[in-house]
């Protein structure tokens, strides 16, 4: 073989070796890759089936309950437009309160209930995740153009 078809033959599989080492990457971005989502697009069907997500918003006053083994707790995560049931297993952040703003990692079940696996609180009095203060100023925007008035509470929570 000459030295000009080594080099090619080389390139060439250099190439291939790269190319194979890219879709692995890409794969394996594509399968850990998690979108957030507001309750009102959940109730919409918006979420993904089956696969892995964030919802984000406050957790409804009055909605947080503790089952009898002391490790599930179910709350409901509300954006002031639609309620979501969440369900988890596990110790909840020191910062886990009702009327705050929360985010959960899980799926959503055939029942409609959303299994989190992980649950995040927020860090401090001002902080919110964007999409989730978004979509807290959309309903209350829409609630105000529909006439509806929603109350917030000293706590951060709405109700109508």
């Amino acid at each position: 073989m000459k030295p000009r078809r080594k080099r090619i033959a080389m390139v060439a599989g250099g190439l291939v070796a790269l190319a194979v080492a890219a879709a692995l990457v890409l794969t394996a971005f594509r399968q850990n890759l998690v979108f957030f989502y507001t309750p009102s697009q959940v109730a919409a069907q918006e979420a993904p089936q089956g696969r892995t997500f964030r919802i984000g918003g406050m957790v409804e006053t009055g909605s947080v309950k503790r089952q009898a083994d002391g490790l599930t707790v179910r709350f409901l995560v509300t954006d002031t437009a639609k309620s979501i049931p969440v369900v988890y297993r596990g110790a909840l952040p020191d910062l886990f309160r009702e009327g705050k703003g929360v985010v959960a990692q899980g799926r959503v079940g055939a029942d409609g209930v959303f299994t989190a696996s992980e649950v995040l609180a927020k860090h401090d009095e001002n902080y919110m995740p964007p999409e989730a203060a978004d979509a807290v100023k959309r309903a209350h925007e829409t609630a105000v153009k529909t006439g509806q008035t929603l109350v917030v509470s000293p706590e951060g929570g709405a109700r109508k």
